[in-house]
């Protein structure tokens, strides 16, 4: 008998748990409540919510990336793709899920703004975010 991989990323309201069955390439999504976390710096915020679907680093090969329709961004090209500056605004209301920014593509990612602020406060969910917003623009490829 196999063993099952689990793989972890957030989507809308809640955690999608991915059951990838190695033998059968067979996927389960199960919806799972976000759990609160109290580390609002910017790496551990990536890494708990983003490194599913961007990687470790950033470059859209998380262990979840596959399972999506399409591919997650490559989080370290992001001042590259806009002329080598840093759009901080924009990947601000990316993350909170502005419908009018387009930066990301599709909404295949997830609403952050609501994901986050049904754990946390409004004044954490802001902080959480500015500290995400720096972390990204920390992690860009220098060209």
């Amino acid at each position: 008998m196999s063993k099952t991989r689990w793989i972890t990323t957030v989507a809308g309201a809640g955690l999608l748990t991915l059951a990838l069955a190695p033998d059968a390439g067979a996927q389960t999504i199960k919806r799972e409540p976000i759990t609160p976390m109290s580390d609002v710096s910017g790496g551990a915020s990536f890494k708990a919510y983003c490194t599913a679907c961007h990687g470790i680093g950033g470059k859209g090969d998380g262990p979840a990336a596959k399972a999506l329709k399409t591919p997650p961004a490559d989080l370290t090209q992001i001042a590259k793709r806009h002329e080598g500056k840093f759009p901080e605004a924009a990947v601000r209301m990316t993350i909170l899920g502005d419908p009018n920014v387009p930066l990301h593509g599709t909404r295949e990612m997830p609403l952050w703004g609501p994901v986050f602020r049904s754990v946390d406060n409004d004044q954490v969910t802001q902080l959480r975010v500015r500290n995400l917003v720096q972390y990204l623009s920390s992690i860009q490829e220098k060209h």
